[in-house]
């Protein structure tokens, strides 16, 4: 079986349309047809169902596919583990990070890394998206709120993190230690957007307690959401070891003393993706600085 014919296969795979698979492979559209006919041939069973001008998987392409997959990924860490011996312990890593947290807390461990490691060429991500990149291969790690249990995910926990209030040291409040959940309601706040996993946490604690958030703006920039906040047009909801990498003398954080919403912030890598020099190394240097006995 040649690997070539996998990849065809694979890319129809993902494309379900021929056409669209060959532009994709760089090949003419007769030509991957005919390939795949030689793979089904080959193994002698159909791969695909042509119901007109669809195609859908057959089981048998079903049980293909997941098994060029991993022939695909074995073959991509031995690729990898040989490219460290030829390049000396260098090698690339791609990092997936939430935007909350590149803005200002990650980009100083970044910059360290860098200097320690100058071999290893990063590829830092800005996404909310972090577990599906990792599933995806599209990254080889994440840093990021542990996702649901899955098995194909290797989850290693960082830092349990309380949410507390943000206000400016102009706001009503800002004399505060200590507040209640309950006194969340009405405060004109700042947020990201729905669909930030940081939001849908606090705004789901708030629902559990019979209230919602008052969002008077929504905006996806870190620095513009605190700058709102330092001039005092509005509060917001954030862990205090974010607010205390954006060092700014304007902010005042204000405990929740009762039911505080909490994040859970971990490492992700595939279970089956081999964990080069860079990766090592990166895992080791994030868990020195984000654990929770730092």
């Amino acid at each position: 079986m040649e690997l070539r014919r996998l990849e065809y296969f694979i890319a129809v795979c993902e494309e379900l349309h021929f056409t669209k698979a060959a532009e994709k492979m760089g090949i003419s559209q007769p030509n991957l047809s005919l390939q795949i006919k030689a793979l089904e041939e080959e193994i002698g069973t159909p791969l695909f169902d042509r119901i007109g001008k669809r195609i859908a998987l057959t089981d048998a392409g079903e049980v293909l596919l997941r098994h060029s997959r991993g022939l695909f990924q074995n073959l991509q860490n031995a690729y990898h583990e040989l490219g460290e011996l030829r390049d000396h312990q260098g090698g690339r890593l791609a990092v997936g990070v939430l935007p909350s947290e590149l803005d200002f807390r990650l980009t100083p461990l970044f910059i360290d890394f860098h200097h320690r490691f100058p071999k290893i060429r990063l590829k830092i991500v800005s996404t909310i998206d972090i577990a599906r990149l990792v599933l995806d291969t599209e990254i080889d790690i994440g840093i990021a709120l542990i996702p649901p249990s899955d098995p194909r995910l290797v989850i290693l926990p960082l830092s349990r993190e309380e949410y507390g209030l943000v206000v400016s040291e102009r706001h009503e409040l800002a004399g505060q230690e200590s507040i209640p959940i309950a006194g969340l309601k009405d405060l004109p706040m700042v947020m990201y957007p729905k669909g930030f996993w940081g939001r849908e946490l606090v705004e789901n604690c708030c629902r559990e307690h019979g209230f919602g958030l008052h969002i008077a703006i929504e905006t996806t920039s870190n620095p513009s959401m605190f700058r709102f906040v330092g001039e005092n047009i509005g509060a917001t909801v954030q862990t205090r070891q974010l607010m205390m990498s954006v060092n700014d003398p304007k902010l005042r954080f204000i405990r929740i003393h009762d039911h505080p919403p909490v994040r859970h912030m971990g490492i992700v890598y595939r279970s089956d993706k081999y964990l080069g020099y860079a990766a090592r190394q990166f895992i080791q240097t994030v868990r020195d600085r984000l654990r929770d006995n730092e």
